[in-house]
């Protein structure tokens, strides 16, 4: 075993546990041998795995944690380190950002060919685990983490808790939900504090410093998690960073594919490919017509993964791209999103929402049926008029 290993996990072990757990904790099979999350960084994955290993079964001597973007684990052998520790007494297997290790794929295929380790890993959303461990991929069970919702930043932030409804529940009943929850808190007192710097649990670090650490989540997602998973050229990286800051000013209509290549300075051809990246990377959402689409292969919208980026990337965001970006990260956990010809989105191939401020009328759906109008800026709604700040609670 490397000391400094021994000592850092050690040292990952002393600490104590969040109190509040992601939506995802209860959701995770801890049977499994082999576990894997992904998602964006800062989401709270390596939280997450220290509350299971915090409460698991095992002594802090039966666990090992490895970050393996540590520069003393860079050069070593996952594979090796693992079997050491199982040899001596090892039960729980922790591997943190495990895209950094090169053929990862392989030492997991190995810890769990030869040794009983259990094994939690997290990683780059931008990973294609499904590929990258193959056969085993029928036996380790993946979890991806979403950015925090509305309903849970509420609960970190000790405010109020609230159970999670369904998209169904949402549309069918919005109004006695509403009801419900505004007897405990005043939603619009609080969602635009989330837009600007909830969607990230590293606020309670320090709201002061929120945006410089959110500058650099998506500066190293960009220079070193995305430039290494798909080995993009250093001098090509300012392409990806100038689409972001174009994208987070701009009214979200339909994709000029012209204009966003000039403004990046790359052939289509090479942007579609940077987009696809940026959205694996957890910095992008991009959304593309349903099967009876005509342009389904081409993206109609590209937005934002979350709005705390609106205020990062750029001095004056556009307010309609924040409202659909906030919409588009709430669905997506667990939800098909399309774009509609008519409305904004077509949700799971059968509700639609057209998504506006207070101002906005139904006439843009009046004709559509399963049609509703997300409006923003108000507390609660009525009949299919449903504010935007519920979406956010969904899980």
């Amino acid at each position: 075993m490397i000391p400094i290993l021994s000592k850092l996990s050690k040292r990952f072990m002393s600490q104590k546990p969040s109190p509040f757990k992601r939506f995802l904790y209860k959701k995770i099979d801890f049977s499994a041998q082999i576990i894997g999350i992904v998602g964006g960084r800062g989401s709270g994955k390596t939280t997450l795995m220290h509350q299971y290993a915090k409460s698991s079964k095992y002594k802090s001597s039966q666990i090992l944690y490895i970050s393996c973007d540590h520069p003393s684990v860079i050069h070593e052998n996952i594979y090796e380190i693992a079997d050491d520790f199982y040899t001596h007494g090892g039960k729980l297997l922790l591997l943190d950002e495990i895209h950094k290790i090169k053929d990862f794929s392989a030492h997991i295929k190995a810890i769990y060919d030869f040794t009983d380790l259990q094994v939690l890993f997290s990683g780059s959303s931008a990973m294609n685990i499904t590929h990258e461990i193959g056969d085993l991929s029928r036996r380790a069970l993946i979890y991806s983490m979403p950015v925090l919702s509305f309903r849970e930043y509420l609960s970190l932030k000790n405010i109020a808790h609230f159970k999670a409804y369904t998209l169904e529940e949402i549309v069918t009943s919005h109004e006695d939900i509403v009801v419900d929850i505004i007897a405990d808190v005043k939603p619009l007192e609080h969602f635009g504090d989330y837009l600007e710097y909830g969607a990230y649990p590293f606020f309670k670090e320090g709201i002061g410093s929120y945006s410089d650490r959110l500058l650099k989540v998506v500066n190293t997602t960009i220079d070193s998690d995305l430039a290494s998973i798909f080995s993009i050229n250093y001098e090509k990286l300012d392409a990806l960073k100038k689409v972001l800051y174009m994208l987070c000013s701009t009214t979200p209509y339909e994709v000029n594919k012209s204009k966003l290549s000039a403004s990046a300075g790359v052939a289509w051809s090479t942007l579609s490919k940077y987009l696809d990246y940026m959205q694996k990377g957890s910095l992008l959402n991009i959304i593309r017509g349903s099967k009876g689409h005509k342009t389904i292969n081409t993206p109609n919208k590209i937005l934002l993964n979350n709005p705390n980026l609106f205020g990062v990337l750029c001095a004056k965001a556009d307010i309609g791209a924040i409202r659909e970006s906030y919409l588009v990260s709430q669905l997506l956990t667990d939800h098909q999103v399309h774009y509609h010809h008519q409305g904004d989105f077509l949700v799971d191939e059968k509700i639609i929402l057209e998504v506006g401020g207070r101002s906005k009328d139904t006439r843009q759906i009046k004709d559509l049926q399963n049609a509703y109008l997300v409006v923003d800026d108000i507390e609660s709604g009525y009949d299919n008029v449903i504010p935007l700040w519920l979406f956010g609670f969904m899980y």
